[in-house]
């Protein structure tokens, strides 16, 4: 009887352990989403979804243009608005994008900046073992013993950072490169994180104010007429500064084109409003992109315009006199609509008051043309005229509906309850008597001024880091990595046999010439016996 053994068979290798699904996902999204080429196309992504903001009006910029957009295309309007066309930069997919951005460009430049970090502290490679492979060589035979050429070679080499054997020394020079990288990467980031905050906890208002000693207090966004919180913003918590615009002066051109735009203000500080010194004023001056900084804000003026003083008197005595901004119609000229409205005071009856509420509408031409037709041929107020309708009845004010305050309701004028009683061209110091005897004086024409407060807590990190950025691109631009190495070996008779080797670590031109400095140093008049060495460019 035979007995059969079977060989043994040969152990398997131990498999690693499986990482489960749900972690091998996470990984992979990670990878994928820190991974240049997905920053690239994010980064196209965000510059493509930005050009609808700068074909379509927006919102936050020009309501009126985003009526007149409707107005024009009433079909196609509706559909842009329903994906947020018209307000572009507020809308959930395009924050997604840039959030998106954000997360791969400080996770794929964390890694990068950390890999420059390491090489900024590496030391100099090893001298190789055949220096003739370099692209720049040298070897020949010299006078003095390798202790002697050494110590020449260390002191010629002073400002590389080297090591050194018996019979090598190593040198590597242009580590600013890499720090320049580093520099570069971070700033990145640390921009990333300035954009961001002032994302967070900035904001931006936009008030009108009247240029003839009105005040504006930002205390609340109750006073703005548009306000732009950030994410972390809630208005609670705005510095309580204070601004009051004494006068506004414009200078034109001849044609009409703007020179320069001033206007004279006072203003408190913080500090001034929280100590109750109401009447105490800080003198100062606000023109165009020369904004005034108050408590960590900036003060901008934008724009002015036109504010026509009228004073209706009813038919018992009782006097109102109203004083609102008109918006200008033509830039080129300034040619100004609006309305200012009157409730009759003393009256009691809510019907009654309706019935007799006042509207002054019309043009206001800061230059009057002249004749029936009231327009402007020049923008600055030489010659002021305003082309008028007078409106009675109900204005709507107190049926807790908003209106625009450079226009009446419509609604009202189409129902009958505002009929138009009265249809003048009046100049300053003009006035018109009413069928039941009211009175309508144009007072005189006052200016406006627009106002922008911005609030930006991380601008100074963006400026910062904004310039360590250029000064980082500077370094890793202009500045080259290059190594050289030297072998001495003795060749007898006080003689030694000298190796040089030489390595651009760039594509930068310019370390031909340098070695070849090197070599004549070290080699002084001796021929070498081998040598090569790319031309200067070929680095």
């Amino acid at each position: 009887m035979t007995t059969t053994t079977s060989p043994p068979q040969a152990a398997r290798p131990e498999q690693p352990p499986r990482r489960p699904p749900l972690l091998a996902f996470l990984r992979n999204t990670w990878r994928g989403l820190t991974s240049m080429r997905t920053a690239l196309v994010l980064l196209f992504l965000l510059a493509l979804a930005s050009l609808p903001g700068a074909l379509l009006p927006q919102r936050s910029l020009n309501q009126r243009l985003v009526d007149q957009y409707f107005a024009d295309y009433p079909r196609l309007a509706p559909l842009l608005d329903k994906v947020g066309a018209f307000d572009i930069f507020a809308t959930p997919w395009f924050a997604a994008i840039y959030l998106l951005l954000m997360i791969s460009l400080v996770g794929c430049l964390t890694p990068r900046s950390l890999e420059y970090l390491r090489a900024t502290r590496q030391r100099p490679v090893a001298t190789p073992r055949n220096l003739s492979r370099m692209p720049h060589h040298a070897e020949a035979e010299v006078d003095g013993t390798p202790e002697e050429i050494l110590g020449r070679a260390r002191t010629l080499l002073k400002g590389w950072r080297s090591t050194a054997t018996d019979s090598t020394v190593s040198a590597e020079k242009g580590y600013l490169r890499d720090t320049g990288n580093l520099i570069f990467h971070m700033s990145l980031v640390g921009l990333l994180i300035g954009i961001a905050v002032g994302k967070l906890f900035g904001y931006e208002g936009q008030v009108i104010v009247l240029a003839n000693g009105s005040q504006f207090c930002n205390t609340s966004i109750l006073g703005y007429d548009s306000f732009r919180p950030g994410l972390r913003v809630d208005g609670t918590q705005l510095a309580p500064f204070c601004i009051k615009v004494d006068s506004f002066t414009a200078e034109y051109l001849p044609n009409g084109q703007p020179e320069q735009y001033t206007a004279a203000l006072g203003y408190q500080d913080q500090a001034a409003v929280e100590a109750g010194n109401t009447g105490s004023w800080t003198p100062d001056s606000l023109s165009v992109n020369h904004p005034l900084r108050i408590d960590g804000a900036r003060v901008y003026l934008l724009n002015h315009g036109y504010a026509p003083k009228f004073t209706v008197t009813w038919p018992d005595g009782t006097q109102r006199t109203g004083e609102i901004q008109w918006q200008p119609v033509d830039t080129q000229t300034y040619l100004s609509q609006g309305a200012t409205k009157f409730e009759r005071p003393g009256i009691a009856d809510d019907a009654t008051r309706q019935r007799s509420s006042i509207a002054v509408t019309g043009l206001l031409a800061p230059t009057s043309s002249g004749g029936s037709v009231v327009t402007s041929t020049f923008p600055d107020l030489l010659n002021p005229e305003a082309a008028i309708d007078v409106m009675r009845g109900d204005l709507g004010l107190d049926d807790g509906r908003g209106q625009s305050i450079f226009s009446i309701d419509q609604s009202k004028v189409d129902s009958g309850q505002l009929v138009r009683v009265a249809r003048e061209n009046m100049a300053p110091g003009d006035e018109i008597t009413l069928d039941d005897g009211t009175k309508i004086h144009f007072d005189a024409v006052d200016q406006w001024v627009a106002l922008q407060v911005s609030h930006d807590p991380g601008q100074e990190t963006v400026l910062v880091f904004a310039v360590l950025l250029l000064l980082g691109l500077g370094l890793s631009l202009s500045i080259k990595r290059r190594r050289f190495w030297v072998r001495v070996t003795p060749a007898g008779d006080g003689r030694s046999r000298l190796e040089l080797g030489g390595l651009a670590r760039t594509d930068q031109a310019g370390y031909g010439e340098e070695f070849d400095r090197l070599q004549a140093a070290l080699l002084g008049a001796t021929s070498p016996a081998r040598s090569g060495s790319t031309r200067d460019g070929e680095d």
